[in-house]
């Protein structure tokens, strides 16, 4: 096997695919880059063919630290459960590489992307779904390929559409638009949007399918040049499961039977109807046949449901529950559900049930991230819980499964464009959205209670989101658009299509297609579709709470910005952060304070209020004139040290402690008294001189009539007795018009020389 690289350009952006020199053991490896982000992209098909009435795919992706020249948070220091953007990359391979095989395929399949390099300017995600196409086109996998991902943006100044954008080029950018497929159609789609509309989104969409169609061929283009140097790949014959007609006709033989069972509107009692006929035909087959066909009696059994269900839509225009096409279920919304909570919404649509709390917190609690990308937190955050009680199940509850994880990012992206700057209002918001019961389009459930609970909670969102799942049936030539879709549909039918938005655009945007005949014209009918249905169900929510209250609760943490010069900051901080800390267990407030001197102090009740004004007093500077109740710190021979607020201090001179002469400060005063003084003086320096006000009489026998002029006479004659044993003979002399003596003096003698004995 021989090294094969390739570098081709498209849209403004370099390429390289490389393949035949790492992981050669895998049926197929690929190395895709874009700039000098690279991923080792490989897939693994298992010589057996697994007793499975499913398609066992297995996708990771794999978020190396060192990609970015980084070492893994934490104490173990090595990767360990994938981050969210890891799962979620994951996911983006998987969508659309699921429906590319063929029906009956039961070889276990296990693709791995693995990044290698994270240059920070071009991100690795989308190029994966590239890599692990080329991997099974060089691995001769039948699979229907190529595939393709791309992220399309736009350019809010000029409109123009970006493929495969940069880092910096999403950021000027109102759309981020993933869409992947083949040159034909398109299967998988993620967007995320500032209230695009829905025919820009269409003209977006339209743009990436071209896309898409440039980097098959340059794939095809490179298999070519692979054949030239290593020879012609072989395509492998993987065993299909092939339909046994005598199965699927004494199973189809119950057609009618299972069309009467999916005639309720009750999700349980039409999966108990169901499952009670599957279990009496499954009866009819002997214990030898169903041995025999272990895996065509399972699967020709859901193709009979799924038949029936698909038929009596086309045909009869009547869903299951007997909706129309275009029916919403019935909707129930509920604000202000949980007491003492930040914020809080239920939304119901027919069996779908969803309860979403809010919580706030200083902008410090906000997640950080620890990925490849120079992405470091996030302020908002959404997370989805899917228990298995919601659906009547028992099951394991721990970490958040992929569809979690999915489903939670979905809804984070619907609301995000709506929410107020952090400058408007300095929270970190966490939304919980708790699945209380499903039957389809829960993540849509959970955008809407989510906004409920973002407005009861007073959080100033720019206009309210709703959502909801759109749905599609191909069948015997016919094509019909279902909105508000609910589990079986979902599961059976050809799309599953989230629309996400305000009455002005889209917010969010999700789609897994089935359908290879899907059309861009069909596409424009389900977002006009969508828009209806939204519309709908933002009237039914606006109807309990019209809009943001004006306040956040009592219970949720009032958050007040302040800023200070930044040489300001180490006094509020103090040494080892012992003056912070020292008003926060005071005042029971939470202080974040940033690198430009704003200041975020956050709290329940007075506690704001308390540190804002310890705060302020700390950066306070005082002026000549203003009057403080200060408390003595120190006491010197020559007066007493008052603090006036935080660290700042001034001199109260002796001489001001009292009306009268004052022997010794500890007379009138002590450390810890308190004492109401007024600034006099400020020197160049900054150092403050004092007057005390209602000064007391001075003690008996401290003297009495002290001036001021004679402040420095007095403090010399209050020195110790050597000092005035020095100073007198001194004074005396100068009265008598005599030179002072001074040390070492001979008393007008000259004094002897002793170098010139030497």
């Amino acid at each position: 096997m021989t090294l094969v690289s390739k570098t081709f350009d498209l849209y403004g952006k370099t390429y390289v695919l490389e393949a035949g020199e790492l992981a050669k053991q895998a049926t197929g490896a690929a190395l895709v880059k874009q700039g000098d982000s690279t991923v080792l992209n490989t897939v693994v098909v298992s010589k057996e063919r697994k007793n499975y009435d499913f398609f066992p795919l297995t996708v990771d992706f794999q978020e190396k630290m060192y990609a970015a020249g980084r070492i893994p948070g934490g104490y173990l220091k090595r990767e360990g459960r994938p981050s969210e953007k890891a799962t979620l990359t994951a996911r983006m391979i998987d969508r659309p590489i699921r429906p590319s095989f063929p029906d009956g395929f039961r070889n276990e399949v296990q693709v791995v992307a693995t990044s290698l390099v994270a240059d920070q300017k071009n991100p690795v995600d989308v190029i994966c779904v590239m890599g692990a196409s080329l991997a099974m086109l060089i691995g001769g996998v039948p699979f229907e390929g190529p595939l393709a991902c791309v992220r399309i943006a736009r350019n809010k100044e000029t409109g123009e559409f970006i493929v495969n954008p940069t880092y910096e080029e999403r950021e000027g950018s109102d759309l981020d638009l993933e869409l992947a497929g083949t040159r034909d159609f398109i299967s998988m789609v993620e967007a995320g949007a500032e209230e695009v509309s829905e025919e820009d989104m269409l003209d977006a969409m339209q743009f990436g399918q071209e896309a898409i169609g440039a980097f098959c061929d340059a794939q095809l283009a490179f298999v070519e040049e692979w054949e030239q140097v290593n020879g012609p790949i072989v395509k492998r014959e993987y065993p299909l499961d092939e339909p046994v007609e005598e199965v699927h006709d004494r199973i189809f033989a119950h057609y009618d039977e299972m069309a009467a069972a999916l005639r309720d509107a009750d999700k349980l009692a039409r999966q108990d109807k169901v499952a009670e006929l599957k279990e009496a035909i499954k009866a009819e087959f002997t214990e030898e046949e169903q041995l025999e066909w272990e895996r065509e009696i399972p699967v020709n059994l859901k193709k009979l449901e799924k038949t029936a269900m698909r038929r009596m839509v086309v045909e009869t225009g009547e869903r299951v529950d007997g909706r129309a096409a275009n029916e919403i279920r019935p909707i129930m919304v509920k604000d202000n559900y949980l007491p003492l909570v930040h914020g809080s919404g239920l939304f119901q649509r027919g069996q779908t049930q969803v309860l979403s709390v809010l919580s706030l917190g200083m902008l410090n609690e906000a997640q950080r991230l620890d990925t490849i990308e120079p992405v470091e937190g996030k302020r908002y955050m959404h997370h989805y819980n899917f228990p298995p009680f919601c659906t009547g199940e028992t099951g394991r509850i721990g970490t958040p499964k992929r569809r979690e994880i999915g489903h939670g990012n979905l809804a984070e992206r619907a609301l995000l464009p709506v929410l107020p700057d952090e400058n408007e209002f300095p929270y970190a918001i966490r939304v919980v959205s708790e699945v209380m019961e499903s039957n389809g389009s829960s993540s849509m459930a959970s955008t809407c209670g989510s906004c409920l609970a973002l407005m009861d909670g007073g959080v100033p969102i720019k206009r309210p989101v709703s959502g909801i799942a759109m749905g599609l049936i191909q069948e015997e030539g016919k094509t019909v658009v279902l909105s508000d879709i609910q589990g079986l549909e979902d599961f059976l039918g050809d799309m599953d299509f989230k629309v996400t938005g305000t009455e002005r655009g889209i917010t969010a945007l999700q789609m897994d297609n089935k359908a290879t005949g899907l059309t861009f014209d069909i596409l424009r009918t389900a977002l006009e579709q969508a828009k209806e249905g939204r519309a709908y169900i933002l009237d039914k929510m606006l109807e309990v709470i019209p809009g943001p209250r004006e306040d956040t609760r009592e219970t949720a943490p009032r958050i007040t910005t302040i800023s200070i010069a930044v040489d300001k900051i180490r006094e509020v901080i103090g040494k080892g952060g012992e003056t912070i800390r020292g008003i926060q267990d005071e005042t029971g407030a939470s202080i974040d304070i940033q690198e430009d001197g704003t200041i975020y102090v956050g709290g329940v009740g007075d506690s704001v209020g308390q540190a804002i004004e310890r705060i302020q007093l700390i950066v306070k500077e005082p002026e000549v004139g203003e009057v403080y109740d200060g408390r003595v710190v120190t006491v010197q021979s020559f007066g007493a040290f008052v603090r006036l607020f935080g660290s700042k201090d001034g001199l109260l001179h002796i001489s001001r402690v009292a009306q009268g002469r004052v022997e010794r400060v500890e007379d009138v005063l002590n450390v810890g008294d308190e004492v109401k003084v007024k600034v006099i003086e400020i020197d160049d320096k900054g150092k403050i001189s004092l007057d005390r006000l209602d000064k007391p009489e001075a003690p008996e026998g401290s003297g009495s009539g002290r001036s001021e002029g004679g402040e420095r006479r007095e403090r010399r004659s209050s020195r110790d007795n050597g000092a005035r044993g020095f100073d007198r003979p001194n004074r005396e002399r100068r009265e008598r018009g005599d030179r002072p003596r001074r040390p070492g003096d001979s008393g007008g003698r000259t004094p002897r020389r002793h170098h010139e004995a030497e």
